[in-house]
């Protein structure tokens, strides 16, 4: 018998002794979950899962542990001192006014917009650039706990028609509202599905939309106004594991179909439908296993690609000549990463990554220079709205320790202005985000941000929280978040390294960090925790991690692997189970970021790191907070509560395993500006509680 074996063999044994006299040392002592031992035989390796019935969420069982945890973890935070100072700071930093980036169709404006006194986002409508906001949908009234949220979707070229998306608690799956602005009234819906491209088509007489079915997505046609069957378009070569993004060109010609393999984005197809000239879709770009993303204006179309440019390069297809020997190339790869890019104004507008810092270029269609758009600090922009025949971009931009604002950029002539910027009782402008790089484990440099107060120096004690994602070409760096503002005004340190598996340095850096390769991860995190340690910014009583979904799996596998550098852990929204992750909801868009225990060698590395499989008996282990709810329609939450089952079982050091667990809480944005106010509240409460790090005007009751 194998080491792995003979340490689960001895788990499956002592819970099923575990007693609550047995656990009488712990105070308070966590709910007594049951154990009911099934055993998997893997590739020949036995496996056993003690809490394979709480993966039943609707089962009576379930829902009482359930409402145990959420007593458990109130009865131990009620008794931590300081919630009412803390959440008023929290409450201070969200409850401003708020607004996304706008999107313009035949001279209107789509974007939202919220009031401090709101609880929700309200979408709006602007009539010409310096018009008046005209309020379209409110959610704030539409049901009592402000569960139900609303965002844009989709308009028509001319602005007439429009389409938002009504969400329910943070669900992915949403219901398509259509919108007459003339006659402000409403004219269809489509129900409530999980939707991953809605446009209009035939001048609104029409919209075309990619769902997710059982079957894999399907791309449907939809007549608005009428009750006849839907027409399904695209999409019956495709299986379960497969996405479809659905858009059309600007001026209306073209219907654009982007097939991702998988959730990594590593091997994408492009396909295209004339609008003029009707027809079947036919494929421009398939059997290259590369990220593809693309662009159009009239019959000139644009494409992004990583292939045979891991940093990424553009190519420029003439759609009445579109063989592949007559694609030119007209932006070469550079040092730089390639994150984003739209057209307008028949230019090309390109967001690019330096030094893991955003910066902006903008070309010509034949790829030559026209401008560097300047940038106010270093940061992130985090979104790109333009129309290859229109004049303007916006964009947001944001830092770590600077609120987003939205910028409008004007690319006949360069000029930007600020077209929103928020007001918050916070400026981190003279605040310090520097950059460090540190070897990881195989020797590999890898950079990471650390922010925090100019007093600030290292001291060997002060409170840092490490952040991470590191999975499916994703970088999260430099997002300004209320708990940084928070964490840093009052003396501490924020880490953001980045790791291999995102797209801080193009695709061979997320290629080292996914599949067999995902230890690297899990090695540049722990060793950026080794490197704040041993250049004493902080000490293992001092030091938390956070992170969510990916970043859920990443804070999940440290702690099972380095127990003994951390104090505290947020984990959140998390993949645990990565032997049997595949089955539920739609985690099979994740098998060519992650693999499958399904497949011999793919089990193998799985296998090595789990982390639900790699809690030890008897472990001593940080303080860990997971997060999870019931509208979590992504990551299904059976993983937080079966390792919080585990660890709550296992654990003998004195700190606590808490569940935050909702019922209305979903992987999804949408959630209320209270709710976030609560959530944020309890989480930023939790970590300085267990860092001793809790302000000097909370600590008091």
């Amino acid at each position: 018998m194998n080491r792995s074996v003979a340490r689960w063999f001895a788990v499956a044994l002592a819970l099923a002794a575990w007693t609550p006299a047995a656990r009488a040392a712990f105070s308070p002592p966590p709910p007594v979950t049951r154990v009911a031992t099934v055993w998997d035989t893997l590739h020949g390796v036995p496996i056993p899962d003690p809490y394979r019935w709480l993966e039943n969420q609707d089962a009576p069982d379930t829902r009482a542990w359930i409402a145990a945890q959420q007593q458990y973890e109130q009865a131990v935070m009620k008794a931590v001192p300081g919630r009412a100072a803390l959440r008023a700071r929290y409450a201070a930093l969200l409850q401003t006014e708020a607004s996304s980036v706008p999107f313009e169709r035949g001279g209107r404006y789509f974007f939202t917009r919220r009031a401090p006194s709101q609880d929700l986002s309200v979408l709006y409508v602007r009539d010409g650039l310096a018009g008046a906001d005209r309020a379209i949908a409110d959610p704030n009234g539409w049901s009592t706990d402000h569960t139900i949220s609303a965002n844009w979707s989709s308009a028509t070229d001319d602005g007439r028609l429009a389409a938002y998306a009504v969400r329910k608690g943070g669900a992915d799956e949403t219901e398509i509202r259509v919108l007459d602005l003339e006659r402000n009234v409403p004219v269809d819906t489509l129900p409530r599905r999980r939707y991953f491209g809605t446009t209009f088509v035939d001048h609104g007489r029409a919209i075309v939309y990619a769902q997710h079915t059982p079957q894999g997505p399907r791309v449907f046609r939809h007549a608005i106004g009428r009750h006849e069957p839907d027409a399904r378009v695209f999409g019956e070569a495709y299986g379960p594991s497969d996405i479809i993004d659905a858009g059309t060109s600007a001026g209306g010609r073209w219907l654009v179909f982007t097939v991702y393999h998988g959730a990594s984005g590593d091997n994408n197809e492009i396909w295209l439908q004339s609008l003029v000239t009707g027809g079947a879709p036919w494929p421009l770009v398939t059997g290259i296993h590369a990220g593809f993303y693309a662009d159009a204006v009239g019959d000139t179309l644009v494409l992004r690609t990583n292939w045979q440019a891991p940093n990424g390069r553009f190519l420029l297809v003439d759609l009445q000549h579109p063989g592949q020997d007559r694609w030119k190339e007209i932006v070469p790869a550079s040092g730089d990463v390639v994150q984003d890019f739209t057209l307008a104004g028949h230019r090309l507008l390109v967001h690019y990554l330096h030094s893991v810092a955003s910066l902006l270029r903008l070309y010509d269609l034949d790829g030559h220079t026209v401008s560097y758009p300047p940038l106010p600090v270093t940061g992130r922009v985090d979104a790109l709205s333009g129309r290859g025949d229109g004049r303007e971009v916006f964009y947001g931009y944001q830092s770590c320790l600077v609120p987003r604002l939205v910028q409008r950029l004007d690319v006949s002539d360069g000029r930007q202005q600020v077209w929103w910027r928020p007001h918050l009782p916070f400026s981190g402008m003279n605040d310090v985000v520097e950059q460090v790089v540190y070897a990881s484990k195989d020797g590999m440099r890898v950079p990471m941000f650390l922010a925090h107060r100019k007093d600030v120096k290292p001291d060997g004690a002060r409170p840092t929280l490490l952040t991470g994602y590191g999975g499916f070409d994703i970088d999260e760096a430099l997002l300004f978040r209320p708990e940084f503002a928070i964490w840093v005004e009052n003396g501490g340190v924020i880490a953001e390294p980045a790791l291999r598996g995102g797209d801080e340095f193009g695709e061979a850096w997320h290629q080292a960090g996914m599949l067999g390769r995902k230890q690297n991860v899990f090695d540049d995190f722990e060793w950026a925790a080794q490197w704040l340690i041993d250049q004493r910014w902080t000490n293992p009583t001092k030091l938390a991690i956070q992170g969510t979904s990916n970043g859920g799996l990443l804070v999940g596998a440290a702690l099972t692997q380095r127990p003994e550098l951390f104090q505290a852990v947020v984990c959140g929204f998390p993949l645990l189970d990565m032997l049997r992750y595949q089955n539920f909801l739609v985690a099979r868009f994740w098998v060519p970021e992650y693999g499958s225990s399904e497949d011999v060698e793919q089990f193998k590395w799985l296998y090595a790191y789990s982390p639900y499989q790699h809690v030890q008996y008897h472990g001593r282990y940080p303080a860990v907070l997971l997060v999870s709810g019931d509208s979590d329609t992504r990551v299904a939450p059976l993983h937080a509560r079966k390792m919080t089952a585990l660890l709550q079982a296992q654990n003998t050091s004195d700190r606590p395993i808490l569940l935050h667990y909702d019922t209305t809480s979903g992987h999804s944005a949408g959630a209320s500006i209270t709710k976030q106010i609560e959530d944020g509240t309890d989480i930023l409460q939790f970590l300085l509680w267990q860092l001793g790090a809790l302000p000097a005007t909370t600590a008091a009751r």
